[in-house]
C-alpha cells in the first residue's frame, strides 16, 4: 500500500469523524429542550435532624421499638448471631475476640470495656447500648457512627435486627424488659 491510499484512508476516517460531530451540532440546535422551572412533581421527603457528637454525624428518626422487637425471635436471634460469632464472644466471662465481648451489652455504655481498644468514635460516643441504639447500628454499623472499626455490613431484616436484640438482650446478668 503506498502513501497516497493511506492518506485516502485517514482522510475518509477524518470526514466521517466531521460528519458525525456536525450532524450532532445541528441535532442539537434543531431539537434542543430546555430544563422547566417546576418539576413535574414534586417528591415530599421525611425532613430528618442530624446531631453532631464528638465528630460523628448520626441521623435521629423516631422509630417504633417497641414494634420491631415484637417481630423478633429468641431462637432465630441465636442462629442470626451466628454471623456475630466469627469476631465477638457472647459468653459470661467470655474475652475478647476481634470485636468486644457482648455479653451484658444492652445498657452497657458504649465503648465501656476497659481491656478492649475502641475505635475514637466508639469511645467518645458516650451513649447506652438501648434498643433503639443496637436496632440502629445493626442496620449498618458504618454508616451509622461514622470511623468505626467494624466492618460489618449488618442486617437488613427488622425481624433478623430485633432477634438478634433479643439474643444479646437475654445474653446479660440482668436482661433488661422488652419495650
Amino acid at each position: 500500500m503506498d502513501s497516497f491510499e493511506l492518506n485516502k484512508i485517514i482522510a475518509a476516517i477524518l470526514m466521517v469523524a466531521l460528519l458525525i460531530i456536525g450532524l450532532n451540532k445541528i441535532a442539537d440546535g434543531l431539537f434542543h429542550v430546555e430544563k422547566p422551572k417546576n418539576p413535574g412533581y414534586k417528591v415530599e421527603v421525611e425532613s430528618q435532624s442530624t446531631v453532631s457528637v464528638s465528630g460523628t454525624s448520626e441521623t435521629i428518626k423516631k422509630i417504633d421499638i417497641a414494634a420491631i422487637m415484637a417481630g423478633g425471635d429468641l431462637d432465630v436471634g441465636k442462629k442470626v448471631f451466628k454471623k456475630c460469632a466469627a469476631c465477638h464472644s457472647i459468653a459470661k466471662g467470655g474475652g475478647n475476640k476481634i470485636g468486644p465481648a457482648l455479653y451484658n451489652v444492652v445498657g452497657r455504655t458504649v465503648g465501656s470495656l476497659s481491656d478492649y481498644k475502641y475505635s475514637k468514635t466508639l469511645a467518645t460516643y458516650g451513649k447506652e447500648w438501648t434498643f433503639e441504639e443496637l436496632n440502629g447500628f445493626l442496620i449498618k454499623p458504618a454508616t451509622y457512627l461514622k470511623g468505626t472499626k467494624m466492618a460489618y455490613a449488618g442486617l437488613r431484616k427488622e425481624t433478623d435486627r430485633a432477634s438478634v436484640i433479643m439474643y444479646l438482650n437475654q445474653n446479660s446478668d440482668n436482661p433488661k424488659p422488652l419495650p
